[in-house]
């Protein structure tokens, strides 16, 4: 049977912004080979699934999606099938063992070697495994191929040194190294060049970043003097590397959003100290309180685990009084899920399901109630709305986020997207506010 070279491709992304911009970086190697990308697998020559190992759902929906794509390949024997990212690190024996018509499986720290595995497959039959992790690479030099929108997402750091007991990252990613300042702020003025107005630094503890002296405050302060960058955010920091100067600079600049991502997991300190957080409830709520004191108005989410092992009802009640102490305009909450060789996975008092789902649906019924009432306190203000697309419910309006990240819908006028606008709220229902454009202003 005749084997055929690759030229075209599908690239699809599981899971949190890192590998998206993972993806964009992928795509950018496979444009420069001259491949061609496509939208349509049965028209594709090699099908890419860059992939997410922190929730188990993240799992089954790959492995799901392999299945529909090895249906594919029967029909297509030259198809070339590569499972890269997270769950190419973390499963590749897997992988090998009960999906051997996976063709390329490479970890994160693997890209660079794609020019030379494409069309390996005419001479060499076996799977291609390289999923090595470095303590280097970051990706200094390469570029990534972004669509036509308006934020850029720019990878600062990568790896995790925090070791929390649910997490997978520090085995899936290795250990943290970050990019020099000169090299992000090119990669920054390319992306301005190319008509990005808004900047999202991207580290899986972002805030952690630190490249010979210089410190993520520093960084911070070198971006946003970058002419023609509207708008920095950054995600996801840790409580434990928040501090006074960061917070400073951040109030300091008004192109740093007024937004900070503040995950609190658990309001429980014998929880924190179980999932090895490194921080107590009482740090965390000073913390959130000199935000909003450095920071007024600032937007603050978060994110929270229920069902964490071991956790009682009193604990659970503790997370919820925090929340209530603190107010997060958004949260994201999550169910605790097992995943392979964190310490959390060795702890025998697993929570049930159905105590998990309880937990978790009387959880978000507060959350939706914070978010409302901090919204309601926004009718009658005057934001600076960013239009990033149409509305879903409808194609006379704009929706739009606020500098401290409040989704708006405003009608539309003469504005566009990419463009900054003047809105007065004019009303607050649920997640979303609704908003009319102050015209000559």
């Amino acid at each position: 049977m005749e084997t055929l070279p690759i030229k075209k491709f599908v690239l699809e992304t599981y899971g949190c912004q890192m590998n998206t911009a993972d993806s964009e970086l992928v795509e950018g190697i496979l444009l420069n080979l001259g491949l061609e990308k496509t939208q349509d697998l049965h028209d594709a020559d090699a099908i890419f699934l860059n992939t997410c190992a922190i929730r188990e759902n993240a799992e089954v929906k790959v492995h799901s999606r392999l299945g529909n794509l090895h249906k594919i390949k029967r029909s297509k024997p030259h198809l070339i099938i590569g499972v890269l990212g997270c769950m190419a690190q973390n499963l590749k024996d897997d992988l090998l063992k009960n999906k051997p018509y996976v063709d390329i499986i490479l970890g994160p720290d693997s890209y660079r070697n794609i020019p030379k595995l494409m069309n390996r497959h005419l001479t060499e039959k076996k799977s291609i495994v390289d999923t090595k992790l470095s303590r280097y690479e970051v990706y200094e030099d390469m570029f990534p191929s972004r669509g036509d929108t308006f934020n850029a997402w720019v990878s600062i750091m990568r790896g995790c040194d925090k070791f929390c007991s649910f997490c997978i990252v520090p085995f899936t990613r290795g250990r943290e190294r970050s990019r020099s300042v000169d090299s992000v702020v090119t990669e920054v003025k390319k992306a301005v060049d190319q008509g990005f107005v808004e900047i999202t630094l991207l580290g899986q503890n972002v805030n952690s970043y630190k490249h010979e002296k210089q410190s993520f405050a520093d960084l911070l302060l070198a971006v946003s003097d970058i002419p023609g960058v509207k708008r920095i955010r950054y995600t996801s920091p840790h409580p434990q590397d928040i501090n006074v100067e960061l917070l400073e600079v951040m109030a300091s600049r008004t192109n740093i959003c007024n937004y900070v991502h503040f995950p609190m997991q658990s309001g429980s300190n014998e929880l924190l100290k179980r999932m090895n957080r490194t921080y107590t409830r009482e740090h965390f709520y000073y913390m959130a309180e000199k935000i909003r004191e450095i920071m007024p108005n600032c937007g603050l989410s978060t994110d929270i685990i229920v069902g964490f092992p071991g956790e009682t009802d009193e604990q659970f009640r503790e997370t919820l009084d925090l929340m209530e102490k603190i107010k997060f305009n958004t949260a994201f909450t999550f169910k605790y899920s097992s995943r392979p060789y964190t310490r959390a996975e060795q702890f025998s008092d697993q929570i049930s399901e159905q105590v998990k789902k309880d937990r978790l649906d009387e959880m978000l019924i507060l959350q939706r109630k914070h978010t409302l009432e901090l919204n309601l306190q926004k009718v009658g203000n005057f934001e600076q709305v960013l239009i990033e697309k149409e509305s879903k419910k409808s194609a006379d309006h704009w929706a739009g986020r606020t500098d401290s990240n409040e989704w708006v819908i405003v009608e539309k006028n003469h504005s566009k997207i990419k463009d900054i606008i003047p809105v007065e709220i004019t009303e607050a229902s649920g997640v979303i506010l609704r908003g009319k454009e102050i015209t000559g202003a």
